[in-house]
């Protein structure tokens, strides 16, 4: 019998930081039977995934409030009870999405910034900038044509009619976060 040895292509990456979607002080887990107490639905900075973390007992949370998740030296978050899909969350979580998405893809300019100067085509007739919605091709070959950037305000500058790049790049991480069954995804990991 010949045994196959699982290969982790990927190493496991644990976010750092979430941002506060929604929280309720007396609340049942949707993802660990059993647990209950302070539930918040919060969206990771560096992966982007929906989590459901578990509050320290008399804990507050502001929403949009970004909270230290790591392993080590938590003071408001017990643990991290696991992922969660667009659908399982609140319609508050849903509403506030939006803003958080934004405050991310600001706070972490340089990311993105980065991912725009890095991009490549996915097929020989399909580029990822593509799949940023409102990027059509000749701002895509606009796009490619001058870079690199070194902020979203230069690209607003050295592309016509190219304003507030970032609300493209949330528009995208919103979409990539709702359809979970995307042939490409570009952000959420």
């Amino acid at each position: 019998m010949i045994f196959l040895e699982r290969v982790n292509t990927q190493s496991r990456k644990y976010e750092e930081y979430a941002y506060v979607l929604d929280f309720c002080s007396m609340a049942k887990s949707k993802t660990v039977r059993g647990r209950d107490g302070i539930i918040i639905t919060a969206l990771g900075e560096d992966r982007l995934t929906l989590l459901e973390i578990l509050g320290v007992e008399d804990s507050t949370f502001d929403i949009g409030e970004k909270i230290y998740i790591g392993k080590e030296g938590r003071t408001k978050v017990q643990s991290v009870l696991g992922k969660l899909d667009y659908k399982q969350i609140s319609g508050s979580s849903q509403s506030e999405l939006d803003n958080v998405v934004k405050t991310i893809v600001t706070e972490n300019e340089q990311r993105f910034v980065d991912y725009i100067n890095n991009a490549q085509p996915l097929t020989p007739r399909k580029h990822s900038l593509e799949l940023i919605p409102g990027l059509g091709k000749k701002t895509m070959n606009l796009i490619v044509k001058n870079r690199p950037y070194t902020a979203f305000r230069e690209m607003e500058e050295k592309i016509p009619n190219f304003r507030n790049p970032e609300k493209y790049i949330s528009h995208r991480i919103e979409n990539e976060i709702k359809e979970t069954d995307q042939k490409y995804r570009l952000f959420v990991r």
